[in-house]
């Protein structure tokens, strides 16, 4: 099995060691999200690492029942944002192309569908290669939305698309894989 088959064949977590997680970890790794692509070079993704205990506190008022015990074993919790207004950036981002800029911000919809879009790309680029330095992670999208966005994101022009639990892997994941489709069910060539 090489490494991409690993990364794929690693679980989603629901237990975490005590272990912090270095800050330059996850520098590195958004280090490397960032290149990945997005449509225009948007780049909306927006992450808030919540690691202090006061903060996580705030975090569990936001969770479905059967998410806080999850949350409150991992050192992390990312919430993975979008920004609405990304296009703002467009002149740093896509210098080339500054008629985008006047593209995105002409629609609502559509700035946010781009930016929900790509963010989850982004959130999934971060994901993968979380786990390919060692690092487990716990996707979540059972929580309130609009406690989330009202608790941390009410300065800003960001919206939460999901959350993700990271750090160190406790044991073994104490549920079986559940069945996956195949590829007649899940593709169509035509």
């Amino acid at each position: 099995m090489n490494e991409v088959e690993q990364v794929f064949l690693d679980r989603t977590c629901y237990k975490f060691l005590d272990k912090p997680v270095d800050r330059s970890l996850l520098e590195g790794i958004y280090d490397l999200v960032k290149l990945g692509p997005t449509s225009a070079n948007a780049s909306p993704l927006r992450i808030i690492f919540i690691q202090s205990l006061a903060e996580k506190e705030k975090l569990y008022k936001c969770l479905a029942e059967g998410n806080i015990e999850k949350t409150k074993s991992a050192p992390i919790t990312a919430i993975f944002a979008f920004d609405t207004k990304f296009y703002e950036l467009m002149p740093k981002l896509s210098p080339n192309s500054l008629s985008l800029q006047k593209y995105f911000a002409s629609s609502e919809e559509i700035a946010v569908d781009t930016a929900f879009r790509n963010s989850s790309l982004q959130a999934a680029y971060f994901m993968i290669i979380a786990r390919s330095k060692g690092l487990a992670c716990g996707p979540m999208s059972g929580f309130d939305k609009d406690a989330i966005n009202n608790t941390f994101l009410s300065n800003s022009n960001y919206q939460v698309n999901f959350i993700c639990n990271i750090g160190y892997r406790d044991g073994d994941n104490e549920l079986p894989r559940s069945p996956r489709l195949d590829f007649h069910e899940a593709c169509k060539i035509i």
